[in-house]
């Protein structure tokens, strides 16, 4: 009886949060988990041994994700030890406060190339690796690339303007790409509502933010990487970008929930 190689997936930003939680979901579900950071090596490499010692695959790898020389350097490595991903979970993002009226054009960059061209740039070199026998009939829609998105992409308000705009089109990027690497590979998105304490937030700030959506409590982290692997494994699913808010995208705000929590608090003690 031949011993089944597990599926390998790579989840950029993987060492904290969200991405801390999706390795552990695709590790259980037995993928080889690569667990991917760029100064949280320590940490990666602290939740890969919790998963090995668990029973479950995983390696950290480090890069700078703006950097194309760094991101080429990853892929080839994760490509000698293991062969080509069957999955990329592009979770890694810049997260910075700016309006469209004061933005810098460098930090702007900043943002564009994380959030932006990385996960581009790795899914075309996820491609590029496939081998030949990727084109057997039998293979199609096994292999997948899920973009983290955020739910102000179906939900707009003009803060956070630089994080937005990436976002923005790396959610329309969903479609294209699902048309352009057919039938090799899927891709979809997941579209997540407020799950951890933000930029400046307080405690106080998130516990009330974190119930402005349609269920009124706050999102379960572990049930957006939960249905990060969801996509994985449904290969079905291809071109479409999955809400995972409690229906936040559903209560628009004129600005991001935080500082509308602001307003509402300082109103109440004026």
């Amino acid at each position: 009886m031949h011993k089944r190689i597990p599926r390998s997936v790579l989840v950029t930003g993987g060492a904290h949060r969200l991405g801390a939680l999706i390795c552990q979901q695709f590790a259980q579900d037995g993928w080889h988990v690569w667990c991917h950071a760029q100064n949280s090596m320590t940490a990666a490499a602290a939740l890969c041994q919790q998963i090995v010692a668990q029973g479950g695959q995983a390696q950290a790898v480090q890069a700078d994700l703006s950097s194309d020389a760094e991101r080429q350097r990853m892929m080839a490595q994760i490509a000698a030890q293991s062969g080509s991903l069957d999955c990329l979970v592009n979770n890694a993002s810049s997260f910075e406060p700016d309006g469209a009226s004061d933005f810098d054009e460098h930090a702007m960059r900043a943002q564009l190339e994380v959030n932006l061209i990385a996960p581009l740039a790795l899914s075309r070199l996820m491609a590029q690796s496939l081998p030949a026998t990727a084109g057997a009939e039998e293979d199609y829609g096994a292999r997948s690339i899920i973009h983290v998105l955020d739910q102000k992409v179906l939900n707009l308000n003009p803060d956070y303007f630089s994080y937005t705009v990436s976002k923005l089109a790396l959610e329309r990027s969903v479609a294209l790409q699902a048309q352009a690497l057919a039938p090799q590979i899927r891709v979809c998105g997941v579209a997540p509502g407020l799950m951890f304490l933000s930029g400046p937030q307080t405690q106080a700030n998130f516990d009330q933010a974190s119930q402005m959506n349609l269920l009124k409590r706050a999102i379960d982290p572990a049930q957006v990487a939960a249905t990060c692997l969801f996509l994985a494994n449904n290969t079905a699913l291809n071109g479409v970008t999955l809400a995972v808010d409690n229906g936040q995208h559903l209560v628009p705000l004129s600005r991001d929930v935080m500082f509308v929590v602001d307003g509402a608090s300082k109103e109440s003690h004026a």
